[in-house]
């Protein structure tokens, strides 16, 4: 299963569309900051399942701050990361969070800063911003208990 993870889009959702063209994803996951820009993506790609939370940025938009994922054998825990504290360099809410949901892949955004990390056991993916900055997304593939991450720069 291909997964392509995007966040903090921030409107402007031209590298998003055109990675999701590349790549061919059977599912598209969107950690907020740019919740409007996931239209484009529905519009664009109608039979694309698309999961997605609020970002502190998407005021008029009242998703979930996080929600489980399932992904083939994995289940993630989908947040922006603003409610747990992720930009202050702290990871233990979410991992509690994500744990506690029975999450083994925990996803978050909100820093800009692209970072694949192993924190006992449970796979953390900030896939950067595909909206601001220097570009990045994280490509996951998943083939039965196998799970593949990168994080793919659009320069």
């Amino acid at each position: 299963m291909k997964i392509a993870v995007f966040s903090d889009s921030h409107g402007d959702p031209r590298e998003m569309l055109s990675a999701i063209r590349e790549f061919e994803p059977e599912i598209v996951i969107h950690l907020g900051d740019g919740s409007a820009d996931l239209d484009n993506v529905r519009d664009g790609f109608p039979g694309l399942t698309v999961y997605s939370v609020s970002g502190n940025c998407d005021p008029d938009f009242p998703e979930r701050a996080y929600a489980t994922v399932p992904l083939g054998e994995h289940t993630a825990f989908i947040t922006h990361g603003h409610r747990y504290g992720v930009r202050f360099g702290g990871l233990s809410a979410m991992l509690y969070a994500a744990e506690c949901n029975g999450c083994d892949i925990a996803m978050f955004g909100h820093t800009h800063a692209p970072e694949i990390l192993d924190c006992d056991g449970v796979l953390v993916i900030n896939p950067g911003s595909i909206g601001k900055g220097r570009r990045s997304w994280a490509s996951v593939v998943t083939d039965g208990d196998n799970i593949s991450c990168n994080i793919v720069y659009c320069d």
